[in-house]
């Protein structure tokens, strides 16, 4: 059984790169978040070029929300 990540953080230095990053790392947290179906995803910018995406009990499941700091 492969464990599917929770929290996944992300550094780029193009739109491009982010923009792929960001699809990839959704597909594999809704892959996780299916297994309990409590958590939905919240995708935090915490400057340029440095996101992190994770599963959060602050998100409804089925739901992907930003945050910007």
């Amino acid at each position: 059984m492969t464990t599917l990540p929770d929290r996944i953080e992300i550094r780029v230095t193009t739109r491009q790169t982010l923009d792929d990053e960001l699809e990839q790392a959704v597909r594999d947290l809704q892959e996780a978040a299916l297994q309990t179906r409590t958590r939905g995803i919240l995708i935090t910018c915490h400057e340029a070029g440095r996101y992190m995406a994770e599963l959060s009990d602050q998100v409804p499941f089925g739901i992907t929300r930003e945050l910007v700091h």
